[in-house]
This record gives C-alpha cells, sequence and structure tokens, in this order.
C-alpha cells in the first residue's frame, strides 16, 4: 500500500514554502517530494489572453498535502474508523484523541502489570498521554521496545534513589517570575506552557508539565515575563519551551514571537519542543508563515530514536528548513533506548538525511523515579568516542550533564590527550593509533583525576 498524500489548509500559490525542496530529504522519503513545476504551454500568437484566475480559483487549484504512512494509516483504519484522513491530519484533532487512560491504551496495547499498575497508581503532574500518531509507532506486543518505554509509566517511576530531586538542576530557585529561568548572564528559558502532546518519562520538568490541567501561563504571568525581558538588556537569547510551545495555537505564538521580535536586545530566539517528532501534523503551512514572519527562529527537536523517523517527520523537518527555520536536535541518553553506538548512529545519520543537526546528546537528570533510564556516563563516552571518526562530524551530538543544582551544562568527552613525551604532546586518534604534536611550550597534561581519562 503506498503512503498516502492529503489536503491540508491551502497556500497560495508560488510560496515561498514550498521553493527548493531538500534532495536528501525528499530522495529519503519521495512521497513527501512536491510535483515537479511544468512550463505552461506556450500561447499562440495574437491569442487573446486567458481570464486572470479570481483568488477563489487559485486556492482550488493550490492543494497542499501531508503524507500518510501505511503505518499510520492502518492504525487509523483499526483504531478510529470513524475518523476521516483529513481528521487524522489535523494535530487540533490528535490532541483531542491521546490515549489518556488506562482503558484507551489497553484498546491498543497489549499492556504488562506492571505497566497496568503504573498507570492505576499515578497521581499529581507527568501524566501519561500519547498522540494516535505516536502510538501508532509503538510495538503492541513489546514492552522493552524504545519509543514504548519512553511514552508508556512503569513502576520504575515510583522508585526514588539517592541523588534525585524534584527539580534537580535548579530551575525554580533561578525564577524572577513565573514562567521564566534567569541563570545564564545573557539569555533565558522562557516556559509558557505546561501541555505536551506526548508525556515523556524522564521528563526534566516531570513536577511541572501537566501539574495544573495542562494548562498554559496565563496572559497576564506571559505579560509579566515578557516585561522583565523587556527590562533586562543583557538578555540577548530566549529559548522557549514548556511543556510544549507548538501546542499553543498559532494566534498566540505568533504574539508572542512579535512581542519578542520587537525587543532590540533580544538577537537569538529558539523554540525547544518535541512535536515535529510526536505530531508532525502540527507543522502547518500557516505555522510555517508564521515562523518565517518572525526571521525563521531556530528550533531544538527533541528526537529520542530512529524509529521516530518516519515519511511525516521528514516532510515536518522539510517544511521548516525550506522556510529557512535552523533544525538541530536534543536527544537524551536512555537505558534500553538508545545507549548503544549502532542505535545512536542510525539515528544521527537519520537526522542529517532529514537536516537536522545532531546538537546535543544529554546525560539523563536525575530526577525522581529516573534511575532506570539513566545509564553510566561512561556509555555515553563510548558512544561518542563510537561516533567521532567513524562518522561525518556534523553527526556527532555534544555530551553533556546539565549540572545538578544549576550549574549549566557541561560537556564530555574521551579522553585524547594521553601525555607528554618532552616537547611533545601524545594524541590517541579515533582508531586507538599514537600521534607526537609539538607543542614545546605546552603545559596541557592528561590528569589522572580526569573523570573521562578511564573511559
Amino acid at each position: 500500500m503506498r503512503d498516502l498524500v492529503l489536503s491540508d489548509d491551502a497556500e497560495p500559490p508560488g510560496s515561498s514554502l514550498e521553493a527548493a525542496p531538500s534532495a536528501t530529504a525528499y530522495d529519503l522519503f519521495p512521497e513527501i517530494a512536491p510535483a515537479p513545476l511544468r512550463s505552461p504551454p506556450r500561447t499562440p500568437a495574437r491569442s487573446p489572453r486567458p481570464p486572470t484566475p479570481t483568488p477563489h480559483q487559485k486556492k482550488k487549484n493550490y492543494v497542499p498535502s501531508f503524507v500518510i504512512s501505511e503505518r499510520s494509516d492502518a492504525y487509523r483504519r483499526r483504531f478510529h474508523p470513524e475518523a476521516s484522513a483529513r481528521d487524522w491530519n489535523d494535530w487540533r484533532w490528535q490532541q483531542r484523541h491521546r490515549l489518556r487512560t488506562l482503558d484507551e491504551l489497553e484498546r491498543v496495547l497489549v499492556l504488562t502489570d506492571d505497566e497496568r499498575e503504573a498507570i492505576a497508581r499515578h497521581s499529581g503532574p507527568l501524566p501519561f498521554g500519547i498522540t494516535p500518531y505516536y502510538a501508532a509507532l509503538l510495538d503492541p506486543e513489546n514492552p522493552a521496545q524504545g519509543l514504548r518505554l519512553t511514552a508508556v509509566p512503569t513502576l520504575g517511576e515510583f522508585v526514588r534513589t539517592a541523588g534525585e530531586e524534584l527539580d534537580p538542576l535548579g530551575e525554580d530557585s533561578s525564577s524572577p517570575v513565573p514562567g521564566l529561568v534567569h541563570r545564564y548572564p545573557d539569555r533565558v528559558l522562557f516556559l509558557v506552557t505546561g501541555l505536551c502532546a506526548v508525556y515523556c518519562r524522564y521528563c526534566t520538568r516531570a513536577r511541572l508539565v501537566g501539574a495544573t490541567g495542562e494548562g498554559s501561563l496565563k496572559k497576564h504571568q506571559i505579560e509579566d515575563a515578557l516585561a522583565y525581558i523587556a527590562a533586562t538588556p543583557q538578555i540577548r537569547d530566549v529559548l522557549i519551551s514548556g511543556g510544549d510551545p507548538l501546542s499553543l495555537d498559532d494566534e498566540r505564538l505568533d504574539w508572542i514571537l512579535g512581542r519578542l521580535r520587537a525587543m532590540p536586545h533580544v538577537e537569538f530566539v529558539r523554540i525547544g519542543t518535541k512535536n515535529p517528532a510526536v505530531l508532525p501534523q502540527r507543522i502547518t503551512p500557516a505555522l510555517v508563515r508564521i515562523l518565517k514572519k518572525h526571521g525563521s527562529p531556530w528550533m531544538s527537536i527533541h528526537f529520542t530514536h530512529p524509529d521516530e523517523l518516519t515519511p511525516e517527520v521528514a516532510q515536518a523537518c522539510a517544511r521548516l528548513a525550506d522556510a529557512g527555520v535552523p533544525l538541530g536536535s536534543q536527544t537524551v541518553l536512555l537505558r534500553g533506548v538508545n545507549d548503544d553506538v549502532a542505535t545512536m548512529r542510525r539515528l544521527v545519520h537519520g537526522l542529517l538525511k532529514i537536516r537536522v543537526k545532531p546538537y546535543y546528546l544529554y546525560q539523563c537528570d536525575p530526577i525522581a523515579g529516573s534511575s532506570h533510564f539513566r545509564t553510566p556516563v561512561a556509555r555515553g563516552l563510548e558512544i561518542i568516542e563510537g561516533l567521532r571518526g567513524h562518522t561525518t562530524g556534523y553527526a556527532v551530538p555534544t555530551y553533556v550533564i546539565d549540572a545538578p543544582g544549576g550549574g549549566g551544562k557541561i560537556p564530555l568527552l574521551p579522553d585524547y590527550v594521553v601525555g607528554r613525551t618532552g616537547d611533545d604532546l601524545v594524541l590517541r586518534n579515533y582508531a586507538g593509533r599514537l600521534f607526537h604534536y609539538p607543542d614545546p611550550d605546552g603545559t596541557f597534561r592528561a590528569s589522572p583525576a580526569d573523570p573521562c581519562a578511564s573511559a
């Protein structure tokens, strides 16, 4: 069965958003490629000029499209036979029909006793919620599947170990006004909503998301945060996050971006989101027009596993990239999900094919109930060593620990400096061979106390 291409909200003909498609993304998923442009037939000499089409006719003749993969369409037909393909491609329909209860989840997955009990015991923030689109990617029979581990609660969430905290990064203590975290001198984190399309079970802000009925900041709270940014000229970088800021409707997102762009000292705006991976239908032409209007802010997308790289996701990222939105990925290292070189290599290679630069690989934050997800730091260093030199440098993310207590991101690398021999620095390359670099005035030495030195 071929993937379906279906109608979406229309744009005027000749829109720049459909120009210059990415050859690599469209080669990878040819079903998302737009139809080739054809030159109009030549008009015979002296023939009357055809009438100019009305705006209504233009809109009718131009049909933007969303792709539906075979897997998604099979899921829709089985579990949502009442929903049309147009319904499925409506991101608001996807939000309204998220799996939110035990009965809804049992309808599509064969749950284990562990999963069932964890769902029954849950109360408070970090509810579970899974879009129908993302549910179609979960293995209904295998509870150890990577994507299923990240989206379905288990009893491991109720085990709290030493060093875990509700707010391990100390964000609450760095918040001058509700919704704003000002830790670094020149940048702020703007948490505009507590709503996510899919709730990751290892979420750093598990204490916040879904805690108030999945609400967003009130308008007066957003005004207070914007006023603080406007009154603090050293802030040049604003990261809009949440929850997921793309859970906001177009009008509110347009308003926030417009207010930030009007501040002369705000040079750089970013959006942190997982929606392109779990709700790619959210990346509508209308949303892309808003982003382009406001200077195509940078976007950090939370990707976890190569199974997320579907035709739908490729199309969403192509729309963003074609509109000039720079795309980077942020991946959390998770036990049993992506903690091996082969899986991570497939992920980073797949991301480059859809024009997303692997940016950060995060050591999992020590939030309460996360021990079953966290790996030893040595595992992350092994993965970086298995990537660097073995694939293109663009595919190698920076491995970081976001230091507990508000210390910020600390990059980690395998130890490539072996020591010194006379005036030479002794270096180890990706293949384990040693090389001497002349460094007569240097003082750099490998330190036995370096936590990376033994990795």
